[in-house]
């Protein structure tokens, strides 16, 4: 039995599809507020495996609340690999470009240094160290730019702008799109196939890599939607966090696990068919 911490949140729902089987844990059932308490919940069930696809994704609230991000984002994932290092049994955690400062052009590998410009970013590493420091077999996977049928993400987002007909796009933030169904099954996949030989960093993001105004023009085309997208730079779009310009991924390492990096186009074909607004 697999162990899902989150519920509701992209990846967990496109878990839950694929794992009907597997047992899901609500904020209510383990807040990630409380380390301990996440670390007791996994004591507390017999679990093959455990997946972390719960996390502090409010990257602008983070710059104003870095304390409760980290702790969140941080210290919850450094308890949960303890304790499955303790049992002797898998952990999966995911992770994101925004460990890097987003410099250069060079797709991102694992072993690169990391240097975050945020305090979401910064909330996130400290979880990438603490589960590696735990010990136990893991893998941290590291991704970006995630969109499903499910919550809050950019395709969502473009498509309730659409009726506008025109758009201002952000176009020098470069990366890949990941859609959250191809993110669950590269979790799986890890759980399942974890040896501490393949214990590691790795990274999943959707090819081609592609600017958020080009990535906009494909959800209209996809959509049947007739927008005209405009290229604007990140200074035109001012946030509280600053996003990394280079999101770009290295996803050779997923061979490892039989996996290639997915083809975000297809992702976000069906997630257009999931929401029935596929031209």
């Amino acid at each position: 039995m697999i162990l899902v911490f989150g519920s509701t949140g992209q990846v967990a729902q496109e878990l839950r599809r694929r794992l009907p089987d597997a047992t899901f844990l609500s904020r209510d059932q383990a807040d990630l507020s409380d380390p301990a308490a996440c670390a007791a919940a996994i004591m507390a069930h017999d679990a093959t495996a455990v997946i972390n696809a719960a996390a502090w994704t409010a990257v602008d609230k983070a710059e104003t609340e870095e304390p409760a991000a980290t702790v969140v984002n941080g210290d919850a994932p450094a308890a949960m690999a303890r304790a499955c290092a303790d049992k002797g049994i898998p952990f999966v955690h995911i992770s994101t470009d925004y460990v890097f400062d987003g410099t250069g052009t060079r797709p991102w590998r694992p072993e690169d240094p990391t240097n975050p410009i945020g305090a979401y970013g910064r909330s996130k590493l400290r979880g990438e160290e603490g589960v590696a420091a735990a010990g136990g077999v893991h893998a941290i996977l590291r991704t970006s730019w995630v969109f499903s049928a499910h919550g809050a993400n950019f395709v969502k987002t473009m498509l309730r702008l659409a009726d506008r007909g025109a758009l201002n796009v952000v176009a020098d933030q470069v990366g890949g799109p990941t859609a959250a169904a191809d993110i669950a099954e590269t979790c799986i996949a890890m759980a399942r196939g974890l040896t501490r030989d393949t214990s590691g960093i790795y990274h999943l993001s959707g090819g081609p890599d592609v600017s958020w105004a080009d990535f906009a023009r494909e959800i209209f085309a996809q959509a049947g939607c007739h927008v005209t997208v405009t290229d604007i730079p990140s200074s035109a779009y001012p946030t509280p966090a600053k996003r990394p310009a280079n999101s770009r991924m290295d996803c050779s390492a997923l061979a490892t696990f039989g996996l290639t990096r997915p083809d975000w186009r297809t992702g976000l074909t069906d997630v257009l068919k999931d929401l029935e607004v596929a031209r």
